[in-house]
């Protein structure tokens, strides 16, 4: 069959490119690959990057660099990831603050669901709705009551406008016709210290954050956020058994930038999903708190996408911010 120079140029062109990638991601990685993680070192985004970061490295045959550039509730991050190579030696650490930050920042620089790829999640975690002691509660419903009736004498602790645990409590007051107070803290460590010193009465705080206080008394556990109640905790009740429908969790996962080779997310996804084959990394895994979340990269896309739309909702709603 006869072909025009040009086409025969193209169609060569084609080729070559569909090799080239091919061959990439065959010999991916040849070089250190850097985690990007938006929050400071040492918090519970930061150990669950480290070891997926140590757990690659094995798997992959070169070092993965955590690289921490905490600021602007993650967009910091997100951004330089955004803006790296679309080589896949630059990945992000996926977290909550994805799927909520574009409905409180409109002026972003970038935006999470059409500049960061999905390459694997990770593991969803539930929130804890915890109380101080002195909250006469021991239910939901008493708790439910008890706010409604004492409206002035229930604040609710926050880490931050806007983070996880703020629309989750967000998501509970409207749920649940609870019209109290937000009180924000620059963190989950100045929170917490906030909720032990009574200064605020409930709180809802990642699991993995929530264990050190419940144990030692100096808070109480009244529900965890997941549709179903956690082993970790498993007297707990899900919130979810009280207000139904309730359910709220924080999602992690890893992406990279868009344009990444199908190829090289592949790879990612396949070795990422092996962990969670792997006995002793998926116990360590689950020490973090949360269930694991085996997948491909386009179950974490609709997962990211669905948080994206509902937080959205709770967000603007709420009417407290943008």
């Amino acid at each position: 069959m006869y072909l025009p120079r040009r086409l025969l140029g193209l169609v060569a062109v084609t080729a070559f490119t569909a090799l080239s990638i091919g061959a990439s991601a065959q010999s991916y990685p040849q070089r250190p690959m850097k985690l990007v993680v938006g929050f400071p070192a040492g918090g519970p985004n930061d150990i669950l990057g480290r070891l997926i970061a140590q757990w690659l490295s094995g798997r992959l045959g070169q070092p993965m660099i955590v690289e921490n550039r905490s600021g602007a509730s993650g967009n910091t991050a997100t951004e330089a990831v955004a803006r790296a190579p679309a080589d896949g030696y630059t990945l992000l650490l996926v977290g909550p603050a994805n799927a909520i930050n574009a409905s409180i920042y409109p002026n972003l620089n970038h935006d999470f669901l059409r500049d960061i790829a999905p390459v694997a999640a990770i593991t969803r975690e539930p929130l804890v709705m915890l109380v101080h002691p002195s909250v006469p509660a021991r239910t939901v419903p008493e708790f439910i009551a008890y706010a409604q009736a004492n409206p002035d004498k229930v604040k609710m602790a926050s880490t931050g406008n806007g983070s996880s645990p703020h629309v989750t409590g967000l998501l509970f007051k409207a749920m649940a016709d609870v019209d109290i107070a937000v009180v924000h803290y620059a963190g989950g460590g100045p929170a917490l210290k906030g909720m032990i010193e009574g200064q605020a009465q409930v709180m809802f705080e990642p699991l993995s954050a929530s264990i050190e206080p419940l144990r030692t008394g100096k808070l109480r556990a009244l529900a965890v956020t997941t549709a179903a109640r956690s082993a970790a905790l498993p007297d707990v009740p899900a919130l979810g058994e009280f207000v139904p429908g309730y359910e709220a969790s924080a999602v992690t996962g890893i992406g990279a930038p868009a344009n990444t080779p199908a190829e090289i997310i592949e790879k990612l996804n396949a070795e990422i999903n092996a962990a969670f084959a792997d006995a002793a990394m998926k116990a360590r895994l689950l020490d973090t708190g949360g269930t694991i979340l085996p997948g491909s990269p386009d179950d974490f896309g609709r997962l990211m996408a669905a948080e994206t739309e509902k937080w959205g909702k709770v967000i603007k709603s709420s009417g407290s911010m943008p």
